[in-house]
């Protein structure tokens, strides 16, 4: 039997069976992607050992919620970096020359398609609730591009999707020499 977790937030979240430690929540409109249904997991939560979790996920589920598209257009020109950084790495495309094409920043999100949002606990160093937005994007189809906010408040990482909650965790440097991070 499927084991259930409640958050004030988002309501009703049941134990995945593949990996016991995640917990799904039915789609919910995200106003930062103009109320694009999503499901949130809570990644890495095992109730019986981390009794602050749920309340700590809420306040940042809460902080999140709160950010809209005017939010989103605030952090384009990073991920119109992340796009032409990668493009600038690869052999030229013809398929990528929408993307060359780009005259106003905002109009990457074109390009963005979220898939499904996290709620974890970093394990290390500040243990802080972070919430990241895994999505597909059409420069980076492999690894697809992660939205990472600390405490659902700021943005802290844009990258490909690595496993990794900040660059200081990626490249193994302290958290202050993380730029997005440090600025939290």
């Amino acid at each position: 039997m499927k084991k259930e977790i409640i958050s004030k937030i988002i309501g009703r979240l049941k134990q995945e069976e593949s990996f016991p430690d995640w917990w799904k929540s039915e789609e919910v409109a995200i106003p930062f992607f103009d109320n694009y249904k999503l499901t949130i997991t809570f990644m890495d939560f095992e109730p019986e050992h981390d009794k602050t979790f749920i309340d700590e996920a809420d306040q940042a589920l809460t902080n999140f919620l709160k950010l809209n598209a005017n939010d989103r257009n605030l952090i384009s020109e990073l991920a119109y970096k992340n796009c032409m950084d990668f493009l600038d790495a690869v052999e030229y495309d013809e398929a990528d020359e929408p993307l060359r094409q780009i005259k106003n920043k905002n109009e990457i999100w074109n390009f963005i398609q979220p898939t499904e949002i996290y709620v974890t606990r970093r394990p290390y160093k500040d243990q802080d609730i972070y919430v990241f937005i895994a999505c597909e994007c059409d420069w980076e189809q492999e690894h697809g591009l992660q939205l990472v906010f600390r405490q659902g408040k700021k943005l802290t990482r844009i990258s490909d999707q690595d496993g990794h909650l900040t660059e200081a965790d990626a490249y193994d440097k302290p958290d202050e020499e993380d730029e997005l991070l440090s600025r939290f």
